[in-house]
């Protein structure tokens, strides 16, 4: 057990509100922040070559708080980042290695400890911490904590995943697109409010463009992202965000990319252009760039060191069964896709639409192979962008958003048919990427709506991204003519809030009604569900 240590005064640009209705130390209130001296870096020990000596002193080098993710029923995965300087490309941190100690604990003041570690923070990998945790009880609450030398971080909550055989009912949050520039986070707070058991982060969980470029709520820090240091400082400024460090404090999350985390809608290692200032002046340029993101990436994210990727490639499309309640196969959109068809124009179809991959062989055969094996009543996959057809053309043209699935049919027609001809019940597809909240019955023949419903989708809107939004619940009359499987749209920022038994999945469509100004309350604008064995979703 770590010795007590002293209350800290933190920067309150980086806290949540003290006008909002929830913080860190009001769900956390019987532990304090660190300690309000200085530290000596790379005290203690650890397993291994040598530690250095350290060169200088630092004060309070949790700056950008702790995360906890990847929940299994016997472990998870604790996360921080040394960096008492978070905006420096280093960290403000030494260029030697230094040792973190961390510990689970029962309770929150930590007096029923019963895992703790060390971890070595590398330089080369932005001293971050990633500790796997094993050992542990499933489907129950657990606190944690950092220290290096005599600092202490605040504590973190999370919560494993319950074992085989069980069937808890399950609370989670899915949300997506937190753009810095356009708005403030408050939707993560209302998130964090809620204490769900985990959180699935869609992707775009940060944006690329310089500063200035893409918002004026806020400003991001230095250029267009293309090299390490500039993707370690913009996941470093977007984790200075005290809502962000909240939700992460309370919630495990398990998460996957979009396209901002590296470059606007690329593809594989396709960039968005061919630009050399952006790192895009040729494939071999690319595939640094992308390097350098998924390095960032990994090292931000409180995913597993086997993670960590190896050259251009980061292996990030994985599975968590949660009991007999629902198995979640969380897929990667980007990284295998081909290019997108008629140079990623929205709305024009044709048949170059069914000859293009979205997932590579390898991830479509392991998707199948998780619907095979599910002994789940829900069969949930978290994704990147829109599934359903979204046509927003008249007449018999299907049109098609082709950055989405709409732009690789072939591959949305490979899972919807294999489900359909395999009997698989309950599939439910989770979705960010649009800005706006959905709802939609899937089939394979989007322009029939005689034909039969395989699975549904839930779409979550921005944290922030594409700013207030207009508030209206009408996608217009085309669309509405156009799509008869889509039952709900909503221009508000906010996430999704799910319920889910062995029964039925419900779906509440948080929104907050604001994101240009702080705390903006939180109201749910509509509720969905889905009864276990019966296709189609329901407005409750």
């Amino acid at each position: 057990m770590f010795p007590p240590r002293n209350r800290r005064n933190g920067n309150p640009d980086n806290n949540p509100s003290a006008a909002g209705p929830v913080s860190r130390r009001g769900f956390l209130g019987g532990m304090a922040g660190v300690g309000a001296g200085a530290v000596l870096l790379g005290a203690g020990t650890a397993a291994g070559p040598a530690v250095a000596a350290p060169s200088r002193r630092v004060t309070d080098p949790f700056q950008l708080g702790l995360a906890s993710g990847d929940p299994l029923p016997d472990g998870v995965v604790l996360w921080t980042r040394l960096a008492p300087k978070p905006l420096d490309f280093d960290g403000g941190m030494p260029g030697r290695i230094v040792p973190v100690q961390w510990e689970i604990a029962l309770d929150e003041k930590f007096g029923k400890v019963v895992k703790s570690g060390t971890e070595r923070a590398l330089p080369e990998e932005a001293h971050t911490v990633h500790a796997d945790v094993r050992g542990l009880e499933p489907h129950r609450e657990y606190f944690y904590r950092f220290r290096v030398g005599g600092e202490i971080s605040e504590a973190g909550r999370t919560r494993t995943a319950p074992a085989p055989g069980t069937a808890p009912e399950l609370h989670f949050a899915f949300a997506s697109c937190s753009n810095w520039e356009q708005g403030y986070f408050t939707a993560y707070r209302h998130m964090a409010a809620e204490r769900p058991d985990m959180v699935f982060h869609l992707g775009d969980y940060l944006y690329e463009y310089a500063a200035g470029e893409n918002g004026d709520v806020r400003t991001h820090a230095g250029d267009e992202m293309n090299e390490l240091g500039e993707y370690r400082q913009r996941h470093a400024q977007y984790k200075t965000d005290g809502d962000l460090q909240l939700a992460h404090a309370i919630s495990p999350f398990i998460v996957t990319w979009d396209d901002h985390e590296t470059d606007n809608n690329y593809a594989d290692l396709v960039p968005e252009n061919d630009d050399p200032d952006q790192g895009n002046g040729s494939r071999e340029e690319f595939a640094k760039r992308r390097a350098a993101a998924y390095q960032a990436y990994w090292e931000h994210m409180p995913l597993r060191r086997f993670r960590k990727p190896v050259d251009t490639n980061l292996p990030l499309y994985r599975r968590f069964r949660y009991g007999d309640t629902a198995t979640f196969s969380v897929l990667d959109s980007r990284q295998y896709r081909d290019d997108q068809p008629y140079n990623d124009k929205s709305q024009v179809s044709g048949p170059d639409q069914w000859k293009t991959d979205m997932l590579g062989d390898e991830q479509h055969s392991w998707l199948e192979k998780g619907f095979d094996e599910s002994k789940s009543t829900w069969n949930v996959v978290p994704q990147q962008i829109y599934f359903a057809s979204m046509d927003e053309v008249e007449g018999e043209d299907p049109g098609g958003y082709n950055d989405g699935w709409d732009g690789y049919r072939a591959s949305r027609d490979r899972i919807l048919g294999y489900v359909e001809e395999k009997g698989i019940d309950n599939v439910v597809v989770l979705t960010g990427d649009v800005h706006k909240h959905w709802v939609n019955d899937l089939r394979r023949d989007f322009e029939n709506p005689e034909t039969p419903i395989v699975a549904s989708e839930f779409v979550t809107t921005s944290i922030t991204s594409n700013g207030d939004g207009t508030g209206t619940n009408d996608p217009g009359a085309v669309i509405t003519a156009e799509n008869p499987h889509t039952k709900y749209h909503c221009d508000r920022r906010g996430y999704v809030s799910c319920h889910v038994s062995k029964d039925r999945y419900v779906a509440d469509y948080q929104v907050v009604d604001y994101v240009s100004r702080k705390d903006a309350p939180l109201r749910t604008d509509a509720s969905f569900e889905i009864e276990a064995g019966t296709p189609g979703v329901r407005k409750r």
